[in-house]
């Protein structure tokens, strides 16, 4: 199954990443990106809030990264590698989750193509744990890993509600909002990675660890398609959709609307 409106071959190319072996709570982040493009066929390609058509979009969907499950290196491995040959054909890589790792494959291909790589993250959750039970790769230390790579200096965090007590430092220096995190990318090229967990879990039950208190979904569209239509984004993902753990299927729509409103951002 491919993403409704895909194309053979487009500018920005959609392939997703079915993983969540280090999932601290509920796991399922694994049937994410199948749930998220069955989801696309419930949706207009039409954008009322962008006044534009997703028909106009030249994209792709080159489905997903076959994985193995247990030990993350491999999967990793396999994440960046498939980067690197999106940005060899000089596509725009849109990553589909999947648990929070995996943004890190993904950066460590699009740090080696950029050295002044940014990084804008949308999250409930700051993930900057230096380790979680003892392991360094997990998705509770994402965004520490990515920091390792490219420095915590360029990276801006959106929305962040839920920390331990050793990362609130870190987070009072990378905290940001939408417009000022324009301004601090510049003309560098930056990715976006977008967990919604930043969404409140009346919006958005399936997720692996919900976090009361969070955005509306006008609220987070209006800051992402400010963001993707402003900076100069190398990519992006939308991760940690759990699909299984909201039986109404809403949460793979609001998944699949996001990645619909980012794509004609980005495209348009």
């Amino acid at each position: 199954m491919r993403y409704i409106a895909a194309r053979p071959e487009g500018k920005i190319c959609l392939f997703g990443a079915p993983f969540d072996s280090t999932t601290s709570y509920r796991p399922g982040s694994r049937f994410g990106p199948a749930a998220l493009r069955e989801a696309s066929y419930s949706l207009e390609t039409y954008s009322p809030i962008q006044d534009a058509d997703l028909t106009d979009v030249s994209f792709m969907d080159s489905g997903d990264i076959e994985l193995p499950f247990g030990d993350p290196v491999p999967g990793l491995s396999l994440i960046r590698a498939q980067t690197q040959a999106i940005l060899t054909a000089e596509r725009i890589p849109f990553l589909l989750g999947g648990e929070h790792l995996v943004t890190l494959g993904v950066v460590q291909a699009l740090a080696e193509a950029y050295p002044d790589l940014k990084i804008i993250h949308l999250d409930a959750h700051a993930d900057l744990r230096h380790d979680y039970l003892g392991q360094q790769l997990s998705h509770a230390t994402v965004m520490r890993r990515i920091a390792d790579i490219i420095g915590p200096d360029n990276i801006r965090q959106i929305g962040i509600r839920s920390l331990d007590k050793p990362e609130r430092e870190l987070v009072n220096q990378l905290k940001s909002n939408a417009y000022d995190a324009i301004g601090w990318a510049g003309a560098c090229p930056c990715y976006i990675t977008c967990d919604p967990y930043i969404l409140d879990p009346s919006v958005f039950p399936g997720t692996g660890t919900p976090e009361p208190g969070g955005m509306s979904f006008a609220e987070l569209t209006q800051t992402l398609i400010a963001l993707v239509s402003q900076v100069a984004c190398a990519g992006l993902d939308v991760v940690e959709l759990a699909p299984n753990q909201d039986l109404s299927g809403v949460s793979a729509v609001v998944a699949a609307k996001v990645v619909r409103e980012c794509l004609i951002a980005l495209g348009t």
